[in-house]
């Protein structure tokens, strides 16, 4: 049946909010197709913590082959760029043994990636980096905003003056490149995926029943250790980079081991903001993805997807 699948598609993207299902849909299609469940989740990229970013289990990957799950150092910036080089050199050996690839994940821009759809970014040197961000912290976004005007005046028209974090990032593109980010934005990245040879789902389920499932999910978090596991990552990584640090229940959990705020306070305030967190990806998900893509609002939307394949 594998090689049946394979003669027709190159390859299974897996979207949608998180709690929606999309990793037991992954393995049930890759034991049935002969495939390896890829990681489309940009936190589940990172070391240490397993339970909180709900990575798939030590029985989940020995039932089913899993890459690119916590492969990433926490302190470490990881873009779709990178993603995409991980991806890159994963796919050939794949394709060489007839495996099919299913990529699973909530971060819709690296699904935007792998089909050819996004703008990919250079590598900025971590000197330049740094120096923009140390100055975004010493001088402010208003003073950083100046002097992306006498560099890149058109970038710095687009961009208010107290939008930080996007002025430090045009200012380190045009240090590391000589060109403006909206030069760079004109272009698109390269597809490793092609669009028409690939099964595209979007799990998209009722919302409250994906409420539910959230708050069921983080207990189940809690009963497997979460509040230890967070407190192993704030010994090993104190410095995390701002993008493992934005992981649903981390802060919470800190505030309860540093006794600022009672577990019960953490686990009411984390099911709110991935419940939020869970709406904002079902809503990019519809503005984003086309037609192309069957969305799956139900079980039976869900067989008839299975029955395709």
């Amino acid at each position: 049946m594998g090689g049946s699948i394979m003669g027709k598609i190159d390859a299974i993207l897996i979207a949608g909010p998180t709690a929606s299902g999309k990793s037991r849909l992954a393995m049930e299609l890759a034991e049935r197709h002969h495939g390896v469940v890829i990681n489309a989740d940009s936190l589940q990229v990172y070391d240490g913590l397993e339970i909180l970013t709900a990575r798939p289990s030590a029985e989940d990957v020995g039932q089913v082959p899993h890459h690119l799950y916590g492969h990433v150092d926490p302190r470490a910036d990881y873009s779709a760029g990178a993603y995409l080089r991980d991806v890159a050199a994963l796919l050939p050996g794949l394709r060489r043994a007839g495996t099919l690839p299913i990529f699973c994940g909530g971060t819709g821009l690296y699904f935007k990636a792998l089909t050819g759809l996004l703008d990919v970014m250079p590598e900025i040197p971590m000197a330049i980096r740094a120096k923009w961000r140390d100055r975004l912290i010493a001088e402010g976004a208003e003073a950083l905003s100046a002097e992306l005007q006498r560099r890149d005046p058109e970038m710095a028209a687009r961009l208010g003056p107290r939008d930080g974090q996007r002025i430090a990032r045009a200012l380190e593109i045009v240090e590391a490149t000589g060109r403006s980010l909206l030069q760079l934005q004109a272009g698109k990245g390269p597809a490793l995926i092609n669009p028409s040879r690939a099964h595209k789902i979007v799990l998209a389920p009722e919302r409250a029943a994906l409420r539910e499932r959230i708050a069921t999910r983080f207990d189940l978090m809690l009963a497997a250790g979460a509040l230890e596991e967070v407190r192993r990552f704030a010994v090993h990584f104190p410095d995390a980079g701002p993008t493992a640090i934005k992981a649903i229940g981390l802060a919470e959990l800190v505030a309860v081991l540093g006794g600022e705020m009672s577990l019960d306070a953490a686990r009411e305030r984390a099911i709110t903001r991935t419940r939020q967190y869970a709406k904002r990806q079902e809503t990019w998900f519809r503005h984003q993805f086309d037609d192309d893509w069957l969305r799956v609002t139900s079980v039976v939307d869900l067989s008839q997807a299975l029955r395709l394949l």
